[in-house]
């Protein structure tokens, strides 16, 4: 799960944060515990991996309201939702938003922690493919606007000839921009380069 990790608790029950804060200082495993969903929201510094455990109902910004925001502020944090009241609506609801799971209180510590460590392990997975994709991005900014053509030609699967003719340019010229797209991008073949262009538009 890499070095850092931090496990975010958003409870307004003190006793069952405190649980949450046991289990997670004997497994070793930093973590931040709030009161509120608001107040979580005010110190959160997008640190990451990270995995969040939230319950359902809270006085003021609920935990599906919070699983909400995260969505409206692009926070792609795994949630473990952990409730007394598992009724078949919330489930629901907590699902559409993307919980990694929901938890009926009171849930034994190795369902959690079992819960926790997929998320974090998730969690992880999904900022190596982000960091894979912002290389990727960045790599692809480097196109000149006449390589980029030709990487859309070959991507179309457009022979050389073909592509000369369609550019107005010579064969020579599209063999050497193709040659830059392919050292560019890092790519040893037109299948490894067709997969990467999908991957930069997922």
């Amino acid at each position: 799960m890499g070095d850092r990790h931090t496990v975010y608790i958003v409870d307004d029950d003190n006793d069952s944060r405190e649980a949450v804060e046991t289990l997670l200082s004997e497994m070793k495993v930093d973590f931040q515990s709030f009161a509120s969903a608001e107040q979580f929201l005010e110190k959160y510094d997008n640190s990451r991996p990270a995995c969040l455990v939230t319950d359902i109902r809270m006085l003021e910004m609920s935990g599906l309201e919070l699983q909400e925001e995260l969505e409206r502020r692009s926070i792609t944090m795994p949630v473990v939702v952990v409730t007394a009241y598992a009724d078949a609506p919330v489930v629901v609801r907590a699902m559409k938003n993307g919980a990694l799971t929901l938890l009926e209180k009171p849930c034994r510590n190795h369902e959690l922690w079992d819960a926790i460590r997929e998320g974090l392990a998730k969690d992880h997975e999904n900022l190596e493919r982000d960091e894979r994709r912002r290389d990727l991005l960045s790599r692809l900014a480097e196109l000149t606007p006449a390589e980029k053509e030709v990487l859309d030609l070959i991507v179309e699967g457009v022979p050389n000839k073909a592509m000369a003719s369609r550019l107005d340019i010579s064969v020579r010229t599209v063999e050497v921009r193709r040659q830059n797209v392919f050292s560019k991008l890092q790519a040893d073949s037109v299948a490894e380069l067709v997969r990467l262009v999908l991957q930069a538009k997922t």
